[in-house]
């Protein structure tokens, strides 16, 4: 592993909480420029002259590309290094939310949005990266979860913040703030992050797997590989619903204005978030008390995710707090899988690799999404609801089965050194 001694009088064992600040800063940020379409899509179907399944394809449009270089930084990542590919990773969707935000047309706002889809990956191949190597397994889930923390809190954030300067000055004028914060961050990102040096504990821990790796062909054999894929591929959905399509649902079918999602709309993202960093805790605790780590996610995972079917009741009760209620509850589920499903991932693999898994895993889990919005922009305004909700229901109990049926530790059959 390469040594950067130049810690400015930083000591290690803080730089890397440092570290992780900066990133859920990052994280927050990138999921404020993926809400904004959620959360102006009334104003931005009136804009472009859209219906739910224009919004579809729009919201397709970043989704494949997201799903399509998933797996390319992850690869990026392990290749040329964390702190770079995500340093250039912010820039790009920084200046693409600004495009957005500059839009006339929905060819132009599409355009940007799938640029915004293109760079957002850089981000978590680099981010579990980071928690790979800066982190031991008794403090690596808590890591992963502060940092990951981001995500939701991004989602809080979003709709009060997005809501007041759209209604105060424009939807244009949402956009052009984020990627304007976003460059600032990428600046941020460059004068903090370090590589590991000699005796910190994650990269201790992980040193006799740090120069082996599997192949690139050699993963595509793994089993285990494959269970992260399908878990992700569908699992992933159900969050990107809550993203996507809840703040629009409160609004269309629920009667919520923009100003009362605004005012209402983070409350299942705190949920998920409170909860997510709860149980990924609850695992390290496991892990500390001598279980071995990988078996200690999956304990954590298939307990939280029986919380995931109460969302199939969501279209039979009346009132958007009944639904704000079960959202929140089955956020738990959806960030909790996010946040551990990465860590599981770090448990399972070669550290010279896991960027990788998660990069192709994510992949995959964005396509499911895809699939689901396309179903969704097709069945929410013919059939209704009800079939929607009852098909996020069995999502996380399919993959509960696939994580203790698939995944396992996995380890080269003949050391390699890396390239």
């Amino acid at each position: 592993m390469k040594i950067n001694n130049a810690y400015t009088g930083i000591r290690p064992d803080t730089r890397r909480w440092l570290i992780i600040a900066v990133v859920f800063v990052a994280i927050v940020f990138n999921y404020m420029d993926r809400q904004l379409v959620s959360i102006l899509k009334p104003m931005l179907k009136t804009e472009f002259s859209l219906n739910d399944e224009g919004y579809a394809v729009i919201v397709n449009i970043f989704t494949i590309c997201y799903a399509a270089m998933y797996p390319v930084t992850g690869w990026m990542v392990d290749k040329f290094g964390e702190k770079m590919v995500m340093f250039y990773g912010i820039i790009v969707w920084s200046l693409a939310c600004l495009g957005g935000g500059l839009s006339s047309t929905v060819k132009q706002f599409g355009f940007f949005r799938g640029m915004l889809g293109m760079a957002e990956p850089t981000n978590f191949p680099a981010q579990i990266k980071v928690v790979t190597v800066w982190f031991p397994g008794k403090l690596r889930a808590t890591a992963n979860s502060f940092c990951v923390a981001g995500s939701s809190i991004g989602a809080i954030i979003a709709p009060p913040l997005i809501a007041w300067l759209a209604i105060t000055y424009s939807w244009k004028m949402a956009f052009v703030a984020m990627g304007i914060t976003g460059l600032f961050i990428a600046l941020l990102w460059k004068l903090v992050y370090r590589e590991p040096p000699a005796g910190i504990t994650g990269a201790e821990e992980s040193q006799e797997d740090s120069t082996v790796k599997f192949r690139w062909a050699e993963l595509w054999k793994t089993r285990s590989l494959w269970g992260v894929i399908l878990i992700r591929f569908v699992s992933d959905p159900v969050w990107y619903f809550c993203l996507f399509w809840l703040p629009g649902y409160l609004q269309e079918e629920s009667g919520l204005t923009l100003a009362q999602v605004g005012m209402f709309g983070w409350i299942p993202f705190l949920a998920a978030d409170l909860g997510a960093i709860g149980t990924s805790a609850w695992s390290d605790r496991l892990v500390r008390k001598g279980m071995e780590p990988l078996r200690a996610r999956k304990i954590m995972l298939t307990t939280v995710a029986v919380l995931a079917p109460l969302c199939a009741v969501t279209p039979y009760l009346s009132g958007p707090w009944v639904t704000i209620l079960l959202f929140s509850l089955v956020a738990v589920a959806c960030l909790s899988w996010l946040f551990s499903l990465s860590v599981v991932i770090a448990e399972a693999f070669p550290v010279a690799n896991v960027a990788s898994v998660l990069g192709i895993a994510g992949g995959f889990g964005a396509v499911g999404a895809v699939l689901f919005n396309y179903f969704v922009g097709q069945m929410m305004g013919t059939m209704g609801a009800e079939k929607i909700f009852l098909a996020m229901a069995v999502m996380h109990p399919l993959a509960v089965l696939l994580l203790w049926v698939m995944v396992r530790k996995e380890r080269p059959g003949i050391a390699r050194k890396t390239e």
